[in-house]
């Protein structure tokens, strides 16, 4: 009997540590206020950033034969992009080194078509960024990285690129974390409650992470894988002084 009490204290006290350390399942988990961030059309427009890579097309004129690029008309100057320097620059025929992070698609086009009209009879340049995504992580059923072809995407395409939500995701809490010039941004969506969505909470900008949590019944049953293991051999061990005892009676 006495031995059967210890093993029932030995599994106390594991389910203790296990229940204990239930919390740091959670990802981006914090005890102050989460701070919101207002997004508008015009935050949405994606900056370019150091690291990045362009897709930068030079259009001939047609008037001129010749140019420092041997580029056909309207093809990008590499097809894997040109890579953005940790100090924010590209180089490019002719005009060499230009700033280019912190601006927008629209804004480094503008710029680098001003320094080609030094060279160019009426240049016109075209300027993408490759590399926009979106990472999608959590009770989602296909976690992972979405590639993005536009200026933006809304938190529904996100999760509908990801095979929808897993039936152990938090609805009511979805994080969306996001960097830019002002530093990192926290933001909780409710996908339960009609009244609290706007358009600003639920639309998503290239390099957002999107983290749906799980419930607290999927940190309970990851908890408990944590101790079955050991209460397995914990009764392995002891299943011998049992029989032992129960022969013995």
């Amino acid at each position: 009997m006495k031995g059967m009490k210890w093993i029932g204290g030995v599994v106390f006290a594991l389910l203790l540590v296990g229940c204990g350390n239930d919390s740091d399942y959670k990802l981006l988990q914090t005890q102050h206020a989460v701070e919101s961030q207002k997004i508008s059309d015009r935050s949405i427009e994606y900056r370019i950033l150091p690291q990045d890579r362009l897709a930068v097309i030079l259009y001939k004129d047609p008037n001129q034969e010749s140019m420092a690029s041997s580029n056909e008309l309207g093809q990008p100057m590499t097809q894997k992009g040109i890579l953005v320097d940790t100090a924010g620059n590209i180089r490019l025929p002719l005009i060499g080194k230009v700033h280019v992070a912190g601006l927008t698609q629209t804004q480094a086009a503008d710029k680098i078509t001003r320094l080609y009209k030094k060279y160019l009879n009426t240049p016109s340049v075209y300027v993408e960024v490759l590399n926009k995504r979106i990472l999608v992580l959590g009770e989602v059923k296909k976690p992972g990285v979405i590639e993005l072809d536009k200026e933006k995407m809304t938190l529904f395409e996100a999760i509908a690129h990801a095979g929808d939500l897993t039936d152990s995701a938090v609805r009511d809490s979805i994080i969306i974390l996001s960097n830019d010039n002002h530093g990192m941004h926290i933001r909780r969506v409710d996908l339960t409650h009609f009244d609290t969505m706007n358009y600003a909470s639920l639309m998503l900008r290239p390099n957002d992470i999107v983290y749906v949590q799980p419930d607290d019944w999927k940190e309970f049953k990851v908890a408990s894988d944590n101790f079955t293991k050991p209460f397995e051999t914990i009764t392995k061990i002891a299943a011998p002084f049992v029989t032992l005892k129960y022969l013995s009676d």
